[in-house]
């Protein structure tokens, strides 16, 4: 009888086992089955009550499920409830802080709340769980803006692009606030274009500037000295006067504006330019301008209208710039191209460089008073360079570049210029 006793105990409590897990189990179809409708419900009807009502009917199932209490923050934030999305998100991350999106949904409330204190209280905590994510520091970042201390955000996309290297939009970011920042500069450049023919050059042009850059833009005024030799003497000398301005038009745009005078005939007797320059997204830049250079040599004046058409991108580091320039004498038009690479090592201060180029452009400063002799001739050059700032104070830079020029149709000569440049920064 205590044989058919045990046995009997045993098999019912085996068959209550089997009962209370096959419903466990149910409940936990059912639940998965609600999430995956209720976050259906979020994604694709937007019918946000709804939704809401599904998950808290699935938080009160399963009060452990926290991807219920997940979704409910995300759709409270939808709804413009911010402290329920706030309770909502904090107790999952109180629960658990392998949440990833629990982190990221909560810093973007408090970021578009306009939270900064509350928010970098967490996403430091983000940041500290998943070092490696790197929209955690995008999302500081942001929250940093808020406070609109752009010295702030400079030391802060220092450090970023220090991380990430390759991250061609974070170093396009650093370059551009660095023209905001308070700045003034004073400095000269010098330098000296020898020729293969005898008799010709070398040339000198000299130039003294003062920069001064602030909040809204910067602005550059400088005086150039040129001086042209032949066979050891002087043919030519003269001064040109030049205002230039970078000034911001937007959060991503900004405009070069710039005039030049002269009465001699080594440089243009006057000069007009304007470009607009467009960030893009991941790196990318635009440039459309225009330049008018206008001279009165002996002979009788002559006015020279270019376009400008430019594309810029930043590959981690580096920053790669075509410009093509479309210029016009009457009926006549006369290409130019010119190619940049940059290699910033640290600010927008310390970069080696290369350049090519073909064609004369109205940008070139060392040739620009023989501009409308060499327009419709071939040219071929190569350059490149090396700047760098010195204790943080001192600007320097040098460059070498070969021209192959036409000097006259179908005869060449070969160019050799040498440039210097130092500028003190207060």
């Amino acid at each position: 009888m205590k044989r058919i006793f045990l046995k009997l105990s045993i098999s019912l409590s085996l068959g209550l086992v089997f009962i209370v897990g096959a419903h466990g189990q149910q409940e936990q179809v059912d639940t998965d089955s609600l999430l995956i409708a209720a976050i259906q419900v979020t994604n694709q009807e937007k019918d946000y009550p709804k939704a809401i009502a599904m998950a808290r009917q699935g938080a009160s199932l399963a009060p452990d499920y926290l991807d219920f209490h997940l979704l409910l923050g995300r759709l409270y934030r939808f709804t413009g409830q911010a402290d329920s999305a706030r309770y909502f998100l904090n107790y999952v991350l109180k629960k658990s802080t392998a949440y990833e999106d629990a982190y990221t949904y909560l810093v973007g409330l408090e970021l578009e709340e306009g939270e900064m204190e509350a928010g970098l209280k967490v996403v430091d905590q983000a940041i500290q769980q998943f070092p490696e994510k790197g929209q955690f520091y995008r999302l500081k970042l942001g929250l940093i803006r808020l406070d609109d201390d752009i010295r702030t955000e400079f030391d802060y996309l220092k450090t970023l692009v220090q991380r990430f290297p390759e991250d061609s939009d974070l170093r396009q970011q650093l370059n551009n606030l660095e023209l905001r920042l308070d700045n003034q500069r004073v400095g000269i450049n010098y330098s000296i274009t020898a020729f293969d023919r005898d008799g010709v050059g070398p040339w000198h042009l000299v130039g003294a500037q003062y920069i001064r850059e602030r909040r809204w833009g910067s602005f550059i005024g400088r005086v150039n000295y040129a001086n042209r030799l032949s066979a050891g003497q002087s043919i030519d000398s003269g001064v040109q006067y030049e205002l230039e301005s970078y000034f911001f038009t937007g959060k991503r745009s900004y405009s070069y504006a710039g005039v030049a005078f002269s009465s001699s005939l080594v440089f243009p007797e006057q000069r007009y330019s304007y470009s607009f320059f467009q960030n893009l997204d991941k790196g990318w830049e635009w440039e459309a301008g225009l330049r008018y250079n206008s001279v009165n040599p002996p002979e009788g004046r002559r006015n020279f209208r270019s376009v400008v058409l430019g594309g810029g991108k930043y590959i981690g580091s580096s920053w790669l710039n075509l410009r093509a320039f479309i210029q016009n004498e009457e009926e006549d038009f006369y290409p130019a191209f010119t190619l940049v690479y940059r290699y910033f090592i640290d600010s927008r201060f310390d970069f080696a460089t290369v350049i090519l180029g073909y064609g004369t452009s109205p940008d070139e400063r060392p040739t620009l008073g023989q501009f409308e002799n060499r327009l419709a001739l071939d040219s071929y050059r190569a350059g490149v360079g090396y700047h760098r700032l010195l204790a943080n104070t001192f600007v320097a830079g040098v460059q070498a570049t070969y021209n192959y020029q036409e000097f006259f149709p179908g005869r060449t000569q070969q160019e050799f210029e040498f440039s210097v440049t130092i500028n003190y920064k207060f």
